[in-house]
């Protein structure tokens, strides 16, 4: 992981890194083989450096961790889902633009 704005999530630490954060969080499902989770990766690290203190940015290797991509039916990677209170509010499916991104996010900021 490029950025130390970025934690690492598992199935372990999943409920209480993501669904208990008292901040929005954004969670990237990626695996190492997939180029276009390769290509939003700079993207990611960008957003997570651009939030930091307001949003948590954690990223999903699935080759890893098969039980939480299965409970939020993650068909395709990179997925990007945004949680806050414990819900997903957003979800971006394959290579986006920063922008993108930050639109999803924007209503879930509080400031």
């Amino acid at each position: 992981m490029a950025s130390n704005a970025i934690f690492e999530v598992t199935d372990a630490n999943f409920d209480q890194a993501v669904l208990k954060s008292e901040q929005p969080v954004i969670v990237d499902f990626w695996a190492a083989w997939c180029g276009p989770c390769r290509a939003l990766a700079p993207i990611v690290d960008e957003v997570a450096t651009a939030y930091n203190g307001k949003v948590k940015v954690g990223k999903m290797d699935v080759d890893k961790n098969a039980a939480t991509p299965q409970r939020y039916g993650i068909r395709g990677i990179p997925t990007l889902l945004i949680f806050k209170g414990g819900q997903v509010k957003e979800q971006i499916v394959g290579y986006v633009e920063k922008e993108k991104i930050e639109k999803a996010l924007e209503p879930h900021i509080t400031s």
